[in-house]
């Protein structure tokens, strides 16, 4: 199991930070770092000015929102990204969810396996560098009757097959992930329920393409916080804003892909507890209604024993790249917990 850095979305108060993060994360032989987007920063240039800046550790998009890029100009940005980088780059890929979709992107959310099965065709065949050109139900290239012609990419990547992952919660959306993608990029993974949340779907889609699970790539995003081992309440209460969100505020009543998650590993009543609070407002009614056994199977907290035993439960689970994102409010305490990070996976013996 290989460790890597989540930046998370940028602009979230300590962007100052993050590019030392990431240099110390490269110093220390993490696998790759993560940037995100949602309707703030984009991370194509964030990942850039990481990689400008870092020499071996990979980038990855964590991830390109779908709605946001046509396939063809998300496989122009990736192979200039993987050329800028020295063969560094990472792509993964999602759907975002309906209200950024249609409300910041104007684009209607429908249909997200079909456009995202269509839209993973398209950006593979253009990264290959063949002539571009698709009949699907939402893209055709080139527009019919016009003056486009079937073009290639310029770009040369780097490596002839760039890793394409995609950000996937639901049964059948984690199906398709395991048929079409390299790796699945994941949130709240808890080792304990990975077989009926994850692994069942995606060995599913692996054996439609007459593939197993050895080669994919199971890349969760866990938070961490290194403390005493008999504080964990107060550790874990660092999370509970962060958990409420998604699964309280993530989407509406009945699209909350985070919340019927939770449901999945057997909290119907606190998701829907957590759920009502959060739309009602009561956002701190809905971080205490988040149970700390949820908050401690999903995350990494305690000791660097505790939390080396846990990442033993993750590379026992089937993870490839376990994703840290370590709490604190200074540039010493994320150093200190990426330095942790590593020492716990020496100690789990699952490196």
């Amino acid at each position: 199991m290989r460790l890597g850095i989540n930046l998370g979305y940028w602009g979230a108060g300590m962007d100052h930070d993050n590019l030392a993060v990431a240099q110390e994360a490269d110093r220390l032989g993490y696998s790759v770092c993560w940037a995100a987007e949602a309707y703030g920063s984009d991370a194509p240039t964030v990942l850039s000015w990481v990689a400008a800046q870092t020499e071996r550790i990979e980038i990855g998009s964590g991830i390109f929102q779908i709605p946001a890029r046509t396939p063809a100009m998300t496989a122009m940005t990736a192979a200039t990204l993987d050329s800028l980088s020295g063969g560094r780059f990472r792509l993964g890929l999602g759907v975002s969810g309906p209200q950024v979709s249609e409300g910041w992107y104007g684009v209607k959310f429908d249909k997200p396996l079909a456009r995202t099965r269509e839209y993973v065709e398209i950006v593979r065949k253009a990264m290959s560098r063949e002539r571009l050109s698709h009949q699907g139900e939402h893209w055709t290239l080139p527009l019919p009757d016009g003056p486009g012609k079937p073009i290639k990419l310029t770009v040369h990547p780097v490596r002839e097959h760039i890793p394409l992952y995609i950000a996937a919660i639901g049964p059948k959306n984690l199906e398709q992930t395991g048929e079409i993608a390299d790796g699945a990029l994941l949130v709240f993974f808890a080792p304990e329920h990975a077989e009926e949340t994850t692994l069942g779907a995606v060995r599913a889609g692996r054996a439609k393409a007459g593939k197993g699970l050895e080669g994919f790539d199971i890349c969760p995003t866990v938070p961490m916080a290194i403390g005493d081992d008999d504080d964990i309440e107060a550790l874990a209460d660092f999370f509970r804003p962060y958990t409420a969100l998604y699964v309280g505020g993530m989407g509406s009543r009945k699209q909350n892909f985070y919340n019927k998650l939770t449901q999945r590993m057997g909290y119907e009543k606190e998701a829907a507890e957590i759920q009502d609070r959060y739309l009602a407002g009561d956002k701190d009614g809905a971080a205490a209604a988040v149970p700390r056994r949820l908050i401690d199977a999903t995350t990494l907290l305690g000791s660097v024993e505790r939390v080396a035993d846990r990442m033993r439960a993750y590379a026992e689970a089937g993870v490839g790249t376990l994703n840290l994102a370590p709490a604190g409010f200074t540039l010493e305490e994320r150093v200190a917990s990426l330095r942790a990070g590593v020492e716990a996976l020496e100690r789990s013996g699952a490196a």
